[in-house]
C-alpha cells in the first residue's frame, strides 16, 4: 500500500490486537523453570553440604592425627628422646604412610627438621622455613588449622593442622620435673586437598546426568499434564466460538464426567449454554408475544377507522366504533405502559428500599381502592388479619403494587358473588400474605407457567381482554428485588395466592 507521493505504507495492526500467546508454552516455560530452579538449589546446597562435611571430617583426621603424634612427642622427650632421633623421624614417617598424609617437623622457630610424606621431597625441605605468619598463629593459640601450601612449600593446595611440641622444665635444685612445659617444636600435618575436588567433581558429574534424567522425565510428565489442561480449554472455546455465532444447541460433553475441575468448567458450561438457549427462546416468545399482544389492537382500531372513512359503517353505529377503538386504545396504552414498568423493574434504574412498614394496613388500603370492582360483583369479603400491626422489611410502594395486582386478578376472575379471602400470618420470622377467590380452577400445568410473562390461560383471554398477561409477572419480579417468594395452588374453584415478607 503507498500514498498518493509512491511512499510505501506500514500497515498498521489493529487497536487492542495482540499477539497470540500460547498456554501450552507460557505453562510449560513456567514448570521447566521451576523444576530447573529446584534441582539448581538442590544441587548446590547438596554439594555445599557434601564439600564442607569432607573438609570437616578430613580436618578431624588431621588433627587427630596431629594430636597422637604430639602426645608421643612428648612422651618421647620426657623419656630422653630429642627431636633429631632416629625413633622419632621413624616413627613420623610411618604415621605419614599410614594416614597418606604429610608431615613437617619443625623448631620453635618455623625452619623444617625433618619431613615425611607422599610426593615429599624430604631431604629438599630440610632447612627451609614454614612461613612465620603460621608459626606466629600457632605459637599464639597453641593450634593452627587452615587450607594452604605454605608458600609452595607443599606440592599442592592441602589441609593443614599443626600443634606445639611441648617438655617440662626440670628443677636445677631439686632435679625434679616441674609442673610446667616449654614449646621445643613444631610439629604441621597436611592432607592434600585435590583428592576432595576430584571427589567433588564426580559427584558434579553425577549430578548432571541425574538432572538431565530428571529435566527429561519431567519435560514429558508436565508436556502430557499440561496438554490434558489445555485441550479441554481449546475444545471448550471453539464451543464458545459456535455458541457465540448462533449454534446454541452446541453442548460441551466430551469431559464433562471428568471429576476434576475441568469437569466442573465443562458442567458450568453446558449450564450456562442451558440458560442462555432457555433465555434466547424466552426472548423469541416475548417478540412474538409482544407483536401479538399489538397486532390485535392495531388491527381492530385499523379495522374500525377505516370502516367509518370509507362508509363501511353506518352513522348510526359510528358512535358504538368509537367506543371499541377507544377501549383497544386504552388497552394498547395498558399494555405499553406495563412494559415500561417492567423494564424498569428489570434495569439497574431501580433502587430496592428497605424500610418498616405495617403490611395489614397497606393490603387494607389496596382493598379499599378496589372496592368499586369488589362491589360489581358483589364478592363475599373474608379478612383475616392479626389484632396488632404487623411491621414488615421492604419498600411499601412495592408491596401496594404487589396486592393490588393479586387483589386487582382475584376480583377479575372471581365469580359473582364469589368469595374473595385475604389474609396474613406469621411463621419463622416471615409473614405470609395470602389473596385467594373463588373461579375456575386453573389446571396444575398453567400453574407452573403462570408468573411467565405475557401467559393466560385461554379463559380468560376471551373474557378479560383488558389484560396483557405481565401483571403477575411483575409480582414475582418486585418480590425477587427483595429475595422474597410467592406461590399458587388452585383447587375445587379455589385460587389462592400466598407471598412473603420478611418481619421486623
Amino acid at each position: 500500500m503507498s500514498n498518493k507521493a509512491g511512499v510505501p505504507m506500514q500497515s498498521k495492526a489493529p487497536p487492542g490486537a495482540r499477539k497470540k500467546t500460547s498456554m501450552y508454552a507460557r505453562q510449560m516455560v513456567v514448570m521447566m523453570c521451576l523444576i530447573v530452579l529446584c534441582l539448581s538449589m538442590l544441587g548446590v546446597g547438596f554439594m555445599a553440604l557434601t564439600y564442607r562435611y569432607h573438609q570437616e571430617e578430613s580436618r578431624e583426621t588431621l588433627e587427630r592425627n596431629v594430636e597422637i603424634i604430639s602426645r608421643y612427642a612428648n612422651s618421647a622427650i620426657s623419656e630422653g628422646t630429642t627431636l633429631y632421633g632416629t625413633q622419632f623421624r621413624s616413627y613420623i614417617s610411618s604415621v605419614a604412610m599410614l594416614s597418606n598424609s604429610m608431615i613437617l617437623l619443625c623448631d620453635t622457630r618455623g625452619q623444617i627438621l625433618f619431613a615425611a610424606g607422599p610426593n615429599l621431597p624430604g631431604e629438599a625441605l630440610v632447612g627451609r622455613s614454614v612461613p612465620s605468619w603460621a608459626v606466629n598463629e600457632l605459637l599464639t593459640d597453641m593450634t593452627y588449622s587452615g587450607t594452604t601450601t605454605f608458600n609452595n612449600l607443599l606440592p599442592a593446595e592441602s589441609f593443614v593442622t599443626g600443634v606445639p611440641i611441648l617438655a617440662r622444665t626440670m628443677d636445677s635444685v631439686t632435679g625434679e620435673y616441674s609442673g610446667e612445659s616449654k614449646v621445643i617444636g613444631i610439629l604441621f600435618l597436611a592432607a592434600d586437598a585435590s583428592s576432595l575436588l576430584n571427589f567433588m567433581q564426580d559427584i558434579f558429574q553425577l549430578f548432571l546426568i541425574t538432572a538431565g534424567a530428571v529435566i527429561l522425565l519431567s519435560l514429558v510428565a508436565c508436556s502430557i499434564a499440561v496438554q490434558r489442561i489445555v485441550d479441554p480449554l481449546k475444545g471448550m472455546s471453539r464451543a464458545a466460538h459456535k455458541f457465540a455465532h448462533g449454534e446454541v444447541e452446541t453442548r460441551f460433553t466430551e469431559y464433562a464426567n471428568r471429576t476434576d475441575e475441568i469437569g466442573e468448567l465443562a458442567v458450568a458450561f453446558n449450564a450456562m449454554a442451558d440458560s442462555l438457549a432457555q433465555t434466547e427462546r424466552k426472548r423469541s416468545e416475548f417478540v412474538a408475544n409482544v407483536s401479538h399482544e399489538l397486532k390485535t389492537p392495531m388491527t381492530t382500531i385499523a379495522g374500525f377507522a377505516e370502516g367509518i372513512l370509507d362508509g363501511t359503517i353506518p352513522p348510526e353505529k359510528e358512535r358504538e366504533s368509537l367506543q371499541v377503538i377507544s377501549s383497544e386504545t386504552r388497552r394498547l396504552s395498558r399494555l405499553v405502559r406495563r412494559m415500561l414498568e417492567l423494564s424498569r423493574l428489570q434495569s439497574s434504574e431501580r433502587v430496592a428500599a428497605q424500610e418498616q412498614f405495617d403490611a395489614a394496613e397497606v393490603l387494607l388500603q389496596v382493598l379499599i381502592s378496589l372496592e368499586g370492582k369488589i362491589t360489581e360483583k358483589d364478592l363475599d369479603v373474608q379478612v383475616d388479619l392479626p389484632d396488632g400491626p404487623v411491621m414488615v422489611w421492604g419498600d411499601p410502594d412495592a408491596v401496594t403494587q404487589v396486592c393490588y395486582n393479586l387483589l386487582d386478578n382475584a376480583a377479575k376472575f372471581s365469580v359473582p358473588k364469589g368469595k374473595l379471602a385475604l389474609g396474613i400470618t406469621s411463621r419463622g420470622g416471615k409473614a405470609y400474605v395470602s389473596v385467594g377467590n373463588e373461579g375456575e380452577t386453573i389446571p396444575p400445568d398453567q400453574l407452573a407457567q403462570i408468573f411467565d410473562r405475557f401467559h393466560k390461560t385461554d379463559s380468560s383471554r376471551s373474557a378479560h381482554k383488558e389484560g396483557v398477561g405481565l401483571g403477575l409477572y411483575i409480582v414475582k419480579t418486585l418480590l425477587n428485588t427483595y429475595n422474597e417468594d410467592i406461590t399458587v395452588t388452585s383447587e375445587n374453584g379455589f385460587t389462592q395466592f400466598t407471598f412473603t415478607l420478611s418481619e421486623v
